[in-house]
């Protein structure tokens, strides 16, 4: 080795080792609901916002549980559920503030709804819609996403103006493992990393992407060592343990807003339905795996946590799961009701100004459906 070769590596390896994930996922509450011994030093959130995520996870499984009985029936074309990954989108979203951004992908209904989306406009582009149901600007919540990965980039772009305007603001951007052998996803964690962008990639690790399994994907330890290549300070954590992803993910927005760069943090999970209502999983794993998993159920796990602290009563229970209900029965009264497309809505929001060519298409459709009404 060189001089100048043996005088950068010194320099290179404290900054790389500051990087890494811990050597096992973070964390802090057991499947059994007991407090963990290792904690990597995260501490555990405050019990009010312990108690926030249980019921917004109970809120959010029951919202699945609907909105895939509203598949069934015809009142959505495809829904892709998200029962078992509740710590991961309800602790991504009760770590940010107002002005901060969500991006999510189209798995991550409940977490658009912990957000403050309506239900029903959460679910308007799982409808067949031509839009995503919602003002985006208002809540800061990018719609949601379907082609894997590109809405890193968006989100990389938006946590980069943010930084730019001078804005305290940090963006938090939702990805599967699937998403993570897309060429957008490495795109994103090189610009974000470069520009310092206040932003956190969160990986919902869970386990496979459609029917193909994890470790036909990738070769690396952990996903989140893959941010280490790109100069990113990462971290892994089990994905099911609320606790533990509202402790990291804490973390991780306050490292983005402080100036400090982007964050990668995988969240190792499982996704207890088929990949979509279309799929059938049975044929890519068996039910011992799933029951394995089913052990380690969030929603659970939280609560026995809860109870054993004295945070959660019966009572408790009871009401946030009437909540859960009542919101249930809402979204499914609501989405009963038909709304029938307006054909005209072809010709708008495309250009500013119409071409000739579709004014002259337009005028012939209303022509038509002057005539069929008549």
């Amino acid at each position: 080795m060189s001089a100048t070769a043996a005088e950068f590596v010194p320099r290179l390896r404290p900054a790389a080792e500051a990087l890494l994930p811990t050597a096992v996922p973070v964390q802090l509450v057991t499947e059994s609901g007991t407090a963990s011994p290792a904690s990597a030093g995260y501490p555990e959130p405050p019990a009010e916002q312990l108690r926030d995520a249980y019921r917004q996870m109970v809120v959010g499984r029951r919202f699945d549980q609907q909105a895939s009985a509203l598949t069934r029936q015809g009142r959505l074309a495809v829904y892709p559920s998200s029962r078992g990954q509740e710590a991961c989108q309800i602790a991504g979203v009760l770590t940010l503030r107002e002005q901060d951004w969500l991006f999510p992908t189209y798995r991550d209904t409940v977490a658009l709804i912990a957000r403050g989306v309506d239900p029903v406009e959460a679910l308007t582009l799982l409808r067949g819609d031509w839009h995503c149901g919602f003002d985006p600007m208002a809540l800061r919540v990018s719609p949601p996403c379907t082609p894997l990965a590109t809405q890193l980039l968006h989100a990389t772009g938006m946590a980069d103006a943010l930084r730019r305007k001078g804005e305290n603001g940090v963006v938090m951007a939702f990805v599967g493992d699937g998403g993570t052998s897309e060429g957008d996803f490495h795109e994103a964690l090189n610009f974000a990393a470069v520009f310092d962008a206040p932003v956190v990639f969160l990986i919902q690790n869970n386990r496979y992407a459609i029917s193909v399994p994890l470790d036909r994907q990738s070769a690396a330890p952990a996903l989140a060592y893959k941010g280490v290549g790109y100069g990113m300070r990462s971290e892994q954590v089990d994905g099911n343990d609320a606790v533990a992803m509202l402790s990291v993910l804490t973390a991780a927005v306050e490292h983005a807003r402080s100036g400090q760069g982007p964050f990668l943090v995988e969240a190792h999970t499982y996704r207890m339905d088929g990949h979509t209502n279309a799929d059938d999983p049975g044929r890519y794993r068996d039910e011992d795996e799933v029951r394995r998993w089913d052990a380690a159920d969030p929603v659970r796990r939280l609560e026995t946590h809860l109870r054993e602290r004295g945070l959660l009563t019966d009572q408790d229970v009871a009401a946030v799961r009437a909540e859960a209900e009542r919101r249930a029965v809402d979204l499914r009264t609501r989405m009963a009701v038909e709304n029938p497309p307006d054909p005209l809505e072809l010709f708008a929001h495309v250009y500013a100004e119409l071409t000739p060519q579709l004014r002259e298409q337009q005028d012939q459709l209303a022509a038509e459906l002057k005539d069929t009404e008549s």
